[in-house]
């Protein structure tokens, strides 16, 4: 494939650069693009028009064209048919050296249209990337993705590699199967693990509550959601959370979570889908469970029992090793629960936080997966993650390639610290791409979509500058020690709430004379109220250009300054952190 890409002098060096780290890329790898670089007589490559294009496409290809095509029309006929066969040459000519190429790619910073100039040279024009360095990545995709005439090359193979990600998703789940399904969501075999979000003391909440905190989950990612039910409750309590959770939405499986048998039927009675969890202390109720038609019930080892076993022993013979108790304990009570009526069961071996026996758990998961290579696996990610002051989002991440390569079928995880608000859709995420992973029988990584936040993939070089000694024309910034209020008045930069979502809001003061009252205060000084105007925005451009056109901020001080706090507020919000005006957004480990 033969591609022009076309720039300015000021990202000429730079595109040059990146295509010869990118042609070192290729020898190797038997790859047979040539992608050329056309300079135009402008400074900057986002400013480029079909006209500027078209002229320097002429001054490469054509001898005479460029002095045609600046004749000036004179009223004699036959200057005007002169000028229009050289113009008719002249895109003959253009047209037969385009002929060997295959694409000309503009910088993905233009507004131009360039739909007359393509058909009348007869050659697709695209947008490149939007930085000049990321040329090579582009162009490592040029031959299978036909780019795009609006989108940045970057931006448009990043939405579209993430869209045949997600449908690639999509059809492995349609054609997967299962060992048994709850509400058409299928559980086990070779199906996506799915993302159990437990609504953490459901039953201290009102419905309302339960709702908002169901609805969030399910916009999050969840497949299945667990009502949380408080050492306090009684079974009206699980009863009200349940019927809740319905209410919002009957299509979703609904677990209830408890180890109290009375509190357990409650649930069942309620509609609740699935139990969560059963084991030797309330196995005398699951005929109950059954026969109420529950779906599903997550098993769990009978650890009471066997700590209780341990500080009753005294020496004597050898015992059983505590993950072989473990084991032979939840396999016991999965027997059991079979038994009893239910066929539809999850192991859960229970993984432990970090520092009270991590990687011994994670040994029962592999010694259960070793015995038993069929019964899904229930994974208690939110363990290890409400534990751990740690971004959660790489945690996430690991666990659930963990989590893949031990064939598990649910990951669990409450949001119920600041620090881990996110957890659900971190791991719906990290589900379809280990699903993903294992299909193509690769590494998650290059998939089309991923879990990179803070960091990125590929770091553009940073450009080489000179000092100010080498270079006149480089200043040292230097903060101003002095700060002047703005006359107009102040602003109140924080997030808030709103039914439509979390917003930005700028909350402007003043301090303004009150018409009607000429009189003077018992201080002697004339009478003034506060005026307050609120700006709520999604993002700092909404902001500031309301402020602007509201005429609120009159100096460059102050609109520099609101500039900088509103960039913070946005990053806060993506991030779903806690924002404090005047406040650094992170902290730096270096302190």
């Amino acid at each position: 494939m033969r591609i022009l890409a076309v720039t300015g002098k000021r990202a000429e060096s730079i595109l040059k650069e990146a295509l010869r780290e990118w042609e070192r890329e290729q020898k190797g790898k038997g790859e047979r693009h040539e992608c050329e670089v056309l300079t135009q007589n402008i400074g900057i490559a986002a400013f480029t028009t079909p006209r500027t294009l078209k002229r320097a496409l002429e001054r490469r290809f054509t001898a005479n064209t460029h002095t045609c095509t600046r004749t000036h029309t004179h009223t004699h006929t036959k200057t005007r048919n002169a000028h229009a066969n050289a113009h008719a040459r002249s895109q003959c000519e253009l047209r037969k050296h385009l002929a060997g190429y295959d694409m000309i790619l503009v910088s993905g910073l233009c507004k131009a249209d360039f739909s007359e100039l393509e058909r009348e040279l007869g050659i697709p024009i695209r947008l490149g990337p939007k930085n000049a360095r990321d040329i090579g990545e582009v162009l490592k995709h040029a031959s299978e993705i036909e780019f795009s005439a609006s989108v940045p090359a970057d931006i448009f193979l990043s939405e579209k590699r993430r869209e045949n990600a997600l449908k690639e998703v999509a059809s492995f789940e349609r054609a997967a199967s299962a060992s048994f399904s709850v509400k058409g969501v299928k559980i086990g075999g070779d199906s996506r693990m799915k993302v159990c979000a437990e609504i953490v003391d459901a039953t201290l909440l009102s419905e309302e509550e339960v709702q908002k905190r169901m609805q969030y989950f399910l916009e999050s990612g969840a497949d299945w959601i667990d009502i949380g039910v408080h050492v306090s409750a009684k079974g009206k309590d699980v009863e009200r959370a349940v019927s809740a959770a319905l209410k919002c939405d009957a299509s979703v499986p609904i677990s209830v979570d408890t180890l109290d048998p009375e509190l357990l039927l409650a649930g069942v009675s309620a509609g609740a889908d699935i139990v969560l969890s059963l084991n030797s202390e309330n196995m005398h109720i699951v005929e109950k469970i059954a026969d109420a038609g529950v779906s599903a019930a997550v098993v769990v080892p009978d650890f009471k029992a066997l700590r209780e076993e341990e500080e009753g022993e005294r020496g004597g013979e050898e015992k059983e090793t505590r993950e072989a108790r473990i084991l032979n304990s939840l396999f016991a009570n999965l027997r059991s629960a079979a038994h009893a009526g239910i066929k539809n069961l999850i192991a859960d071996p229970v993984l432990n936080a970090l520092g009270y026996g991590f990687t011994a758990s994670l040994k029962n998961y592999i010694l259960f997966r070793e015995r038993d290579k069929k019964t899904p696996l229930f994974f208690g990610v939110g363990n290890v993650t409400e534990l751990l002051d740690a971004d959660s989002i790489g945690v996430n991440a690991l666990l659930a390639g963990i989590a893949s390569e031990l064939n598990a079928s649910v990951l669990f995880t409450p949001e119920h610290s600041d620090k881990c608000v996110g957890c659900v859709s971190e791991l719906r995420r990290a589900a379809e791409m280990m699903l993903l992973a294992k299909k193509r029988k690769t590494t998650p990584k290059d998939l089309g979509i991923d879990l990179l936040v803070l960091k990125e993939k590929r770091r553009r070089r940073p450009r080489i500058l000179k000092t100010a000694a080498e270079d006149a024309n480089v200043v040292v910034a230097k903060e101003s020690e002095t700060w002047r209020p703005d006359p107009l008045g102040s602003f109140r930069i924080e997030l808030c709430e709103t039914p439509a979502g979390s917003r930005i809001l700028a909350t402007h003061s003043s301090l303004t004379k009150k018409a009607e009252q000429a009189k003077q205060t018992n201080e002697g000084k004339e009478g003034k109220e506060r005026k307050e105007t609120k700006i709520v925005g999604r993002n700092a451009k909404e902001v500031l250009d309301t402020i602007l056109r509201l005429g609120l901020v009159s100096s460059l001080e102050h609109a520099a300054y609101l500039g900088r706090e509103l960039a913070k507020a946005e990053i806060a919000l993506s991030l779903k952190k806690s924002y404090e005006q005047d406040e650094p957004l992170f902290k730096s480990l270096l302190h």
